[in-house]
């Protein structure tokens, strides 16, 4: 069996040090140190994309989450490159997640999609990699079973991919894997925000000791989404109850919205081409938020639920079985 030891030291400018000091380790007793706030690379073009990456870098993101899907890992890879030249800090100081695309399931091409994404990077290592989707995508469909592509992750040489999980699993998926593996997944990444709290399933990873990490924190603000991802429910950063927790505590909505996911123990990994949004999001380890602050946001739950990231129609499969947010 594979360790899923890794040790990430978070060290940063004298300016930036106080914000660097808060972003702890996740809690909990594995050795997966994946710093709380991450900066996402989800359709970021790759045009502006590695001034984008080296700015949040600067700005003081020890977290970067990339894939293969996204197309534009060679771009943000000199964007690393730049990040870690201009920030003065080392390549240890920076966590790096990337994931397998459906297209390489099949576990003989497992280690060589890696390669793949380590050459794009040009890293000699990720930190974490993660199978994009329990989904293969052949010329005869979904036909690789993922238990086999689990497999294949797990016999990585750990000095290339130094912990490996799953993203967009539904339960009982990941308790297959748990069944027929002896690895378990370091981290688990789907989606999570306030129209989509999952409270059991993410209460459920912490007491099997899986990190969670959030994607589209800010919920319908990516563009991926399209117009529906500000009208059916209201756009998050405008919701009312999301507003007035912002004005208590003197930060802004995005800002609560990212805190709440930290405050619940999750990773969050925000995106945004324009630096006055990367500042604003980064500036959300300064948000402080309390129990009574969460209370009121967990209410937002029984008025509305939204899943906004689900292929299952256009992939022909069954995601998220057993989960919140499927439509009816």
């Amino acid at each position: 069996m594979h360790s899923n030891y890794i040790l990430v030291r978070l060290v940063g400018f004298m300016g930036l040090a106080r914000c660097l000091e808060r972003q702890i380790p996740l809690s909990g007793s594995s050795q997966v140190h994946i710093p709380s706030l991450g900066f996402g690379t989800w359709n970021i073009d790759k045009s502006n994309a590695s001034e984008v990456v080296s700015t949040a870098i600067q700005t003081g993101y020890r977290h970067i989450d990339c894939a293969a899907a996204y197309g534009n890992q060679k771009e943000v890879g000199r964007g690393i490159a730049d990040g870690l030249k201009k920030a003065g800090i080392e390549r240890y100081d920076l966590w790096v997640t990337s994931k397998l695309w459906n297209d390489h399931h099949k576990p003989d091409q497992v280690e060589i999609a890696l390669e793949e994404t380590l050459s794009e990077l040009d890293l000699g290592y990720v930190d974490l990699y993660l199978m994009h989707w329990p989904v293969a995508s052949t010329d005869h469909g979904n036909v690789i079973d993922y238990v086999d592509t689990w497999h294949a992750l797990g016999d990585i040489p750990r000095h290339k991919a130094r912990n490996i999980g799953i993203s967009n699993f539904s339960p009982d998926q990941v308790h297959r894997l748990s069944r027929e593996s002896e690895i378990k997944p370091a981290v688990h990444q789907f989606e999570l925000h306030p129209y989509l709290q999952q409270v059991e399933w993410v209460n459920w990873h912490k007491k099997h000791d899986i990190k969670v990490t959030a994607y589209s924190p800010l919920g319908g603000t990516n563009p991926t989404y399209g117009p529906d991802g500000s009208k059916d429910p209201p756009w998050l950063l405008e919701n009312p109850t999301i507003l007035q927790v912002a004005e208590k505590r003197g930060c802004t909505s995005a800002q609560v919205a990212l805190a709440w996911g930290i405050g619940r123990g999750t990773s969050v990994i925000p995106k945004s081409s324009r630096v006055e949004h990367m500042t604003e999001d980064f500036d959300a380890l300064k948000c402080e938020l309390q129990e009574e602050d969460f209370q009121t946001i967990a209410a937002i739950s029984r008025h509305y639920v939204k899943r906004y990231n689900n292929p299952s129609d256009d992939w022909g499969v069954n995601l998220y079985d057993g989960l919140e947010g499927l439509s009816v």
